[in-house]
C-alpha cells in the first residue's frame, strides 16, 4: 500500500509539474508577472522575439515545467535572454501562464465581451481618470474616442500589459524646465519653433514659448500595467472594446 500511494504520490507531482494542476489564481499573477516583466521583449502575443513564439505553449530549449523554470532563472547562455531575479513561487506562476497561453490567446480572440469591457475600463480599471471617450473622462491621457479605427486589437493589448512598450508622438509625457527656475510638466500637443504646446495640470492646453525652455525632456508613461488590476478575460473584454471604438460614424 506504501508502495501504490507512493506511484500517486509521483504521478500527481509530475502532472503537476506539466501543468495540469495550476489554479487560475497561478495563471493570472503569472500573467501579471509576464506583462510587467517579460512583455517588453516577447510582445503581449508573446511572439515579438524570432524562434521564441510562447503563445503556442512549446518551446525549443525546454519540454517539461522543471526546464522552463530552470531556463527562467538561468536564462539562455549566448542570446538575449538574461536570468532573472524571481521568487521561486513567482517562477512557476509564470510556467503556469505560459501553460496557459494558448488557450488564452484563443479566449482572447473570440470572446471578448465589449459591453463588460466597457463597464471594467469605467469601473474596475479607472481609465476615464486619464482617457477621454466621446467626451467623458479626463484629458491627461490620451483620447481613445477612436482607438479601435487607429490601432490592431494585438496593438491595444500590447499598451494595456506594457504601457511603456510603444508611445505614439502624440502620446508623450514631456518635463519643461524653465529658464525662471520651474518646471511643468504634461501630454505634449504640438511644438514649433516659436512654442511647446502641451496639456498641463488641470487638463488645460498651455502655450510655452520657445524662449522660456531651457530644457525638455520625455517622460515614461504613467500608465500601469493593466494585468495589476485585471485577469486574462477582463482583459480580452477591455481589449474587445476598445477595438469597438471608431469614433463618429
Amino acid at each position: 500500500m506504501r508502495q501504490l500511494a507512493a506511484v500517486f504520490l509521483i504521478t500527481a507531482t509530475i502532472a503537476a509539474r506539466q501543468g495540469h494542476d495550476y489554479t487560475q489564481a497561478d495563471v493570472d499573477a503569472g500573467a501579471r508577472f509576464y506583462s510587467n516583466y517579460c512583455s517588453g521583449c516577447h510582445g503581449a502575443d508573446g511572439n515579438s522575439m524570432p524562434g521564441a513564439n510562447l503563445s503556442r505553449g512549446t518551446f525549443r530549449h525546454a519540454t517539461t515545467d522543471d526546464e522552463l523554470i530552470r531556463l527562467i532563472n538561468i536564462g539562455i547562455p549566448g542570446t538575449t535572454m538574461p536570468p532573472s531575479a524571481f521568487k521561486p513561487e513567482q517562477t512557476v506562476q509564470i510556467v503556469a501562464f505560459l501553460r496557459a497561453f494558448p488557450s488564452i490567446r484563443a479566449r482572447q480572440t473570440s470572446s471578448g465581451d465589449s459591453s463588460k469591457g466597457k463597464v471594467l475600463f469605467e469601473g474596475k480599471g479607472g481609465c476615464l481618470d486619464c482617457h477621454r471617450i466621446n467626451g467623458r473622462g479626463a484629458r491627461s491621457g490620451p483620447d481613445l474616442s477612436d482607438v479601435g479605427e487607429l490601432r490592431r486589437p494585438s496593438e491595444i493589448e500590447q499598451s494595456l500589459v506594457n504601457p511603456t512598450a510603444v508611445v505614439a508622438s502624440q502620446n508623450r509625457i514631456v518635463n519643461l524646465a524653465m529658464r525662471d527656475g520651474k518646471t511643468l510638466r504634461g501630454r505634449l500637443l504640438n511644438q514649433d519653433t516659436q512654442s511647446v504646446q502641451i496639456v498641463g495640470a488641470g487638463d488645460k492646453p498651455v502655450s510655452i514659448p520657445r524662449e522660456a525652455i531651457r530644457s525638455m525632456t520625455d517622460e515614461k508613461s504613467s500608465m500601469p500595467a493593466a494585468g495589476e488590476k485585471l485577469n486574462a478575460q477582463e482583459m480580452a473584454d477591455v481589449v474587445s472594446y476598445l477595438a469597438s471604438l471608431k469614433g463618429v460614424q
